[in-house]
């Protein structure tokens, strides 16, 4: 009897070793096949979608359109590789299209008749990389007509784009938002925050759209690529408070160097990298300059005047900590007021409404 129990707990061990093992090999089989998904298009809906709300999920288009992220991919590596610069175009493109009707690529639309679009409106005057959505949404129709939204493009391409240097995918993107049909240049300002933003603006207008100082701060770190002209932090170098100074909080040897390069408070032409050395690279460098006080813009130095947002920014000097923060606060500055099911529509030309 003895020995049929060892004999039955020797069966179970084995049994339970076997399931263990196949449980890991299950593991490492889903970590590599996620790996290949950037290389195959971002195959993520081999899986459950894990986003439902809002009406977004995992490759949305895995049966209207199996190829459509794979063709955005594609394109947008394409455009990267001959401009280097286009990764904090396009995101910037992106954040001014979320924070005005939500991400519904009104920004994308041409002005019409007596109608200014946001695309014309002082804020995002500037805006660059309306081309290459364009050229995307071109090559996503030959394959499947009027089915992709320039929505999802636009952000799609925003995150193939910035995470290029990478190999692989910085954050997820949910898809299935549809275009809107209104795009009005009067309701940029109060929704868009300028450089020249206070604390308090800034994180007013972030908690309008459901994002925590911590998204501010870590969303911020987008400027660790792309310019800034200079009439939009000038004012800090040559006459900050109306005397002829400059801004107390920007380190004097930078204000220096800026000078240099900004001849006058006017100069609407010329261009400075917002984090010197590191302007087409994406990482957490943005912190470092922060830090040392040569944020570029008011609205950067501002980070610094609240506890809070200062604290997160000195954590975000962990490169780690930045990825992640930076990958969370994206997926949900892409999913503020989407439209989707039913509303608004899909247009054959990003630029035009149907």
């Amino acid at each position: 009897m003895v020995s049929k129990v060892l004999l039955m707990l020797l069966i179970l061990a084995i049994c339970s070793t076997f399931v263990i093992c196949n449980a890991g090999g299950s593991k490492k089989k889903f970590h590599n096949k996620h790996k290949e998904g950037w290389k195959n298009g971002h195959d993520y809906d081999s899986y459950e979608p894990k986003y439902d709300g809002d009406g977004l999920k995992d490759n949305f288009y895995h049966k209207s359109c199996p190829r459509a992220e794979k063709i955005v991919q594609s394109v947008t590596e394409r455009h990267v590789s001959s401009n280097p610069n286009l990764p904090a175009k396009l995101i910037r493109v992106l954040f001014h299209d979320c924070f005005v009707r939500g991400c519904d690529a009104s920004v994308l639309l041409n002005s019409t008749g007596n109608i200014q679009s946001e695309k014309d409106a002082n804020a995002n005057r500037n805006l660059a990389g309306f081309d290459v959505i364009d050229s995307i949404k071109a090559e996503v129709e030959k394959v499947c007509q009027e089915t992709v939204s320039c929505a999802d493009i636009l952000a799609l391409a925003t995150r193939d784009a910035v995470s290029l240097q990478y190999g692989r995918p910085l954050w997820k993107v949910p898809t299935g938002r549809r275009d809107g049909t209104i795009s009005l240049a009067s309701e940029t300002s109060t929704n868009i925050p300028s450089g020249a933003s206070n604390f308090t603006v800034l994180s007013n207008i972030f908690a309008n759209k459901s994002l925590s100082v911590h998204d501010l701060v870590a969303l911020s770190g987008a400027h660790t690529i792309g310019v800034g002209h200079c009439n939009f932090f000038s004012r800090r170098l040559f006459n900050f408070t109306g005397k002829g100074d400059q801004d107390s909080s920007l380190d004097p040897n930078y204000a220096d160097f800026l000078r240099t390069q900004c001849k006058n408070s006017t100069d609407r032409i010329t261009t400075v990298a917002m984090d010197p050395g590191s302007s087409v690279s994406f990482d957490n460098h943005y912190f470092e300059i922060l830090k040392d006080r040569k944020g570029l813009f008011v609205s950067d130095a501002a980070l610094l005047t609240d506890d809070d947002a200062r604290r997160f920014a000195l954590k975000l000097l962990n490169p780690k900590k930045f990825f992640d923060e930076f990958a969370k606060s994206m997926e949900k500055m892409g999913a503020i007021g989407v439209l989707t099911g039913s509303q608004g529509q899909i247009r054959k030309h990003c630029s035009l409404v149907n």
